[in-house]
């Protein structure tokens, strides 16, 4: 296989990077640092490939892991991964979809950026033995599995095929709602033992060029980069990660109040914190469903999913996982425009419905873009990459090309 492999010194900048993207979810990253240096010492190769260079005809598809970080927390991991070179659930999904589709996977789309379901996603396709596309489906990590890019430029996500940890399998054929499979894979789960895995977004290679978020993972790997420059040479990792993400400073306090709700059906867990924004002291909320879904400071709107806000910490800039917060943690938050190809498919009426506020119990608010709300955030657009759109001019815009011949083939 020809492309980008990924190496013993890419996991750091990799990991960090990808935490910071995951916006509070995603998973954790030790997690993820422990499957890479299994499946590099193990001998298998972890290979990336540019959007742009996956042939039309090709067959692309997605999935992840399920289960709640209660039951991944009940595992170590070293002993979930030793029962993954037996047992491992999101291959035997992925070899599901062969078996209903009657085609071989040729390469593997990560669903999100976060710290363990980005490196999971990598370790099925070394298995496999096909590149992994350098993008996702996000640009971030999202709670649910109809929160993409993907549906929203009208590929289905059914056949979904669902495999949990007692052996069971479901295939989804078909879906009339948008969050139907994502709610049976959430049921199958409880009843199958915590932990399952979904195979989802079968496309060919011309549908993924068009709604793919691209060169995510590389991406990743430049802001973990920059971070880590930063912390040893002694500047502001907030300030530089804001930067390089082409986002802006919002906040940094401290955690006053960490309150759970249930509302509109969802679990949401709420945080106030004080400190003080650009302009001096203020005070900031946050709605999180796993990942951050909604800020206020000052009691004014700053930014509504799928626009970034990542939690950082204040002296390191590392990523902070949402289970991690609590009273008196000190936080900064750093606020970035989703990519637009997320605000192109949000405008369908399948993806106005995966994304909107319902989802995360406030169905009064509509998404307002962050440029628009905060200063300094550039409203201009330029043209860049060869797919030929308007990206906003933060992050997304850069190419990064990687030399890529024919499909990956099974080793």
């Amino acid at each position: 296989m020809v492309g980008y492999r990924i190496t013993p010194a890419d996991i750091d900048p990799l990991l960090e990077g990808l935490a910071i993207l995951g916006t509070g979810g995603g998973g954790n990253p030790e997690w993820g640092r422990a499957i890479l240096e299994k499946d590099l010492a193990a001998g298998r190769e972890l290979v990336l490939v540019d959007p742009d260079q996956i042939p039309d005809d090709s067959l692309v598809v997605c999935g992840g892991i399920m289960g709640s970080v209660k039951t991944l927390e009940q595992w170590s991991i070293h002993d979930l991964l030793d029962r993954w070179e037996k047992k491992f659930e999101l291959l035997e999904a992925t070899r599901a979809m062969e078996r209903y589709l009657n085609r071989r996977v040729d390469y593997v789309v990560p669903f999100e950026v976060g710290g363990l379901n980005t490196p999971v996603m990598l370790s099925l396709a070394a298995r496999l033995g096909v590149p992994a596309v350098d993008g996702d489906a996000l640009g971030r990590s999202a709670p649910e599995t109809q929160m993409t890019s993907f549906l929203g430029h009208g590929i289905s996500l059914t056949p979904m095929p669902l495999v949990d940890a007692k052996g069971n399998t479901i295939i989804v054929t078909e879906q009339v709602d948008p969050v139907f499979a994502d709610e049976i894979g959430r049921w199958m789960v409880t009843k199958g033992g915590g932990l399952g895995a979904n195979n989802h977004y079968p496309m060919s290679g011309e549908q993924l060029k068009q709604a793919v978020i691209p060169r995510t993972i590389t991406k990743a790997m430049e802001i973990g980069r920059a971070v880590l420059a930063a912390r040893v040479e002694g500047k502001d990792a907030v300030r530089r990660v804001a930067e390089v993400m082409g986002g802006k400073f919002l906040f940094r306090g401290t955690v006053e109040k960490v309150e759970g709700e249930d509302r509109g059906g969802f679990y949401l867990t709420n945080v106030w914190m004080s400190g003080e924004d650009d302009c001096g002291q203020a005070r900031a909320h946050m709605v999180i469903k796993n990942e951050t879904m909604v800020l206020w400071i000052k009691d004014e709107l700053k930014a509504v999913f799928p626009d970034l806000v990542c939690m950082l910490d204040p002296e390191s800039g590392r990523g902070i996982m949402s289970v991690d917060i609590e009273e008196g943690k000190p936080m900064a938050l750093v606020g970035v425009p989703c990519h637009q190809r997320l605000r192109e498919g949000m405008k369908s009426p399948q993806g106005a419905r995966a994304f909107g506020g319902a989802r995360y119990g406030h169905p009064e608010l509509e998404y307002t873009p962050i440029e628009t709300v905060v200063a300094a955030i550039p409203h201009k657009t330029r043209k860049e990459g060869s797919f030929g759109e308007d990206f906003p001019a933060v992050y997304w815009g850069q190419q990064y090309k990687i030399s890529q011949g024919p499909r990956g083939t099974r080793s």
